[in-house]
């Protein structure tokens, strides 16, 4: 399946408290362990590739560079310095690359082509990818989805796993994580988030800052995370007696996020209205994308359009309660992209939506993916999404909501959150 992959407010930042508080949760199976024996322990190293010889290098590197030559949707990139950098990197393997070396110079090469879409992964990275589709997490760490805000130091806090030593000690959507045990966790304009990970049972403080607070230091107990990524499910508090619900959808690439969502719809029961939070969603699969899609609308939503074909994105209708009907608003942003941002864009070219948020910076190329004789992949922009109605360029001016409003996602809280309480206004409750 195709797989595409501010005006903030201040925050004070005094220096975080120096006697972190004991840890909040202790994972049954590390009860026995003495936590302050482990603080100093290193992270495990990463998933390694197998090694990989020149000569099969060279194959892989033919293969990569033939798929992107059949398919690629900018063929006018190929004709100009592309065949000169091929030639560099060829040059490069044979005079010999160590494995990594190698999948990083693949990297490098498909990066060159400038579209920031494709992408190439190496075999480790496409078993963790096919994994995190899946929702095959499978790691030690505090359990939660974050998003590095370089040019501000810290990695916001999306998504917190259930039953994780993060759920346990407190932390929340919207929280950020400044340092892990006294290191900056991002350093030089580099987040270094496996700073938070490490072997299980061991401790790890974590300097955290909610929205309008002073920093605090945290301990977290690692332990395995297994659980799928969950989607943040609840009703909005209204004084009306309105039943608004509220669904933040941090992916695509998860294929639970379907059958997640479809329970939420079930147990919210009829609606007043829905807001669907996008802001986040940095896309995913079609094979996720499409089934949602049916929750809210069907028939053709747009067409896909390649180099030598045209197709139609059809949806089947899946009705939940009145999911087909219900009042509709999305929010999108700056890191809305890919799938997020086709489906954020679809229901609202429809007349099935609303949108309330920042313009989205464009990015409706879908990728497909091929696999390379190693057991590496190479994602190529090989389509590009035209809606159904709309004459805009999305890929090129992105996404404009109905309603701007601006605020960075370390802001503000759910309870505070501005663009939920524009989306309330627009549904006509309050």
């Amino acid at each position: 399946p195709a797989s595409p992959t501010s005006s903030p407010t201040a925050i004070p930042s005094p220096t975080p408290t120096a006697t972190p508080i004991p840890a909040s949760y202790i994972p049954p199976q590390c009860a026995a362990v003495p936590v302050a024996t482990t603080v100093a322990q290193p992270t495990p190293a990463l998933e390694q590739d197998p090694p990989i010889s020149t000569e099969e290098q060279l194959v892989v590197l033919d293969a990569l560079v033939a798929s992107i030559s059949d398919v690629y949707l900018y063929p006018d990139i190929l004709e100009g310095e592309w065949p000169t950098t091929v030639g560099a990197a060829r040059a490069r393997i044979q005079a010999g690359l160590e494995t990594e070396a190698f999948y990083q110079e693949m990297s490098d090469l498909v990066t060159t082509l400038g579209d920031e879409h494709s992408e190439f992964q190496s075999p480790a990275e496409v078993a963790a990818a096919e994994a995190a589709l899946a929702g095959s997490n499978d790691y030690v760490g505090i359990g939660i989805l974050g998003d590095p805000l370089l040019d501000k130091g810290r990695v916001a806090i999306l998504s917190v796993f259930p039953e994780s030593p993060a759920a346990f000690g407190g932390l929340q959507p919207h929280d950020s994580i400044l340092a892990a045990d006294g290191v900056p966790i991002v350093e030089d304009g580099v987040a270094y988030t496996h700073r938070v990970r490490g072997p299980e049972c061991s401790a790890t403080v974590l300097t955290i800052q909610s929205p309008g607070q002073a920093p605090r230091d945290v301990t977290f107990v690692r332990e395995r995370v297994t659980t799928s990524l969950l989607i943040d499910a609840r009703l909005v508090p209204t004084t009306d007696g309105a039943r608004i619900g509220y669904i933040f959808l941090p992916t695509f690439f998860d294929q639970t996020i379907t059958d997640q969502l479809r329970r939420a719809l079930q147990d919210f029961g009829p609606l007043d209205g829905l807001i669907l939070d996008n802001r986040m969603n940095g896309g995913g699969s079609s094979t996720v994308v499409e089934p949602i899609l049916g929750f809210f609308t069907s028939g053709v939503v747009g067409h896909f359009v390649s180099l030598k074909e045209e197709r139609p994105l059809e949806v089947v209708a899946d009705p939940v309660q009145n999911s087909q009907d219900v009042p509709l608003v999305v929010l999108v942003g700056e890191d809305t992209v890919s799938f997020g941002e086709i489906f954020s864009g679809a229901l609202h070219d429809l007349g099935r939506s609303s949108t309330i948020g920042q313009t989205t910076l464009g990015n409706v190329e879908t990728l497909h993916g091929y696999d390379m004789p190693d057991g590496s992949k190479v994602w190529i922009a090989e389509e590009r999404f035209d809606p159904l109605y709309s004459d805009t360029d999305w890929e090129a001016e992105g996404l404009v909501p109905e309603i701007e409003v601006i605020a960075a996602w370390d802001t503000f809280t759910f309870n505070n959150d501005p663009a939920i309480a524009a989306a309330l206004e627009l549904l006509g409750h309050r």
